[in-house]
């Protein structure tokens, strides 16, 4: 009886110490990866792009985590037609040879239940480099509409646009470019 009842509970304990892994789809309509960089450190260019794609995979209890995100190149947009199709030429994203940039990570780190970073690498440009995305804000929730979780949080980064081949105007526009992403995902 007492070694039925050890082995029990150790099944029980291994059933409980199982991580569950969830996915999460990206949510184009509430995921946002926008840019910023100083033109003759003045001023601020901003712009964003329009279209992404991705998936997350979650398991809070392990504390590990997936991401896959890409981004179409080509969906720039800064308000200001010329500019858009300047960053889409051969001295910035180079769209027509690279139509997209793409993020893949899975290594999270984590504070409780909450994601405080995220690193991997960037590809972009044919150049794959080390970035590492730092949460500001994280939370997930059930959303009433869909009646699904959805986590979600702000991300940060500053990337050196040279590390990927993207020279044109260094120093005029400065090579340091501030990213940040907005994201929201839909458990599936």
């Amino acid at each position: 009886m007492t070694k039925t009842l050890i082995a029990a509970a150790l099944f029980a304990t291994v059933g409980l110490a199982q991580a569950e892994s969830v996915t999460y789809a990206v949510d184009p309509t509430h995921t946002f990866a926008t840019f910023e960089a100083k033109h003759f450190g003045t001023s601020t260019y901003r712009g964003r792009f329009d279209k992404k794609e991705g998936s997350v995979t979650l398991d809070k209890a392990a504390k590990t985590g997936k991401v896959e995100i890409t981004i179409d190149t080509s969906s720039v947009s800064t308000g200001f037609a010329p500019l858009d199709t300047h960053l889409k030429s051969k001295d910035f994203l180079s769209t027509t040879e690279f139509p997209t940039a793409k993020f893949v990570s899975d290594k999270f780190t984590f504070d409780g239940d909450k994601v405080t970073s995220v690193a991997g690498t960037l590809t972009m440009r044919g150049k794959t480099g080390p970035v590492t995305l730092t949460a500001t804000n994280f939370n997930c929730y059930t959303n009433p509409m869909l009646k699904r979780e959805v986590c979600g949080g702000d991300f940060e980064t500053t990337l050196q646009r040279t590390l990927w081949d993207v020279s044109y105007g260094v120093p005029v526009v400065s090579d340091n470019i501030h990213l940040l992403i907005q994201i929201e995902a839909v458990k599936q």
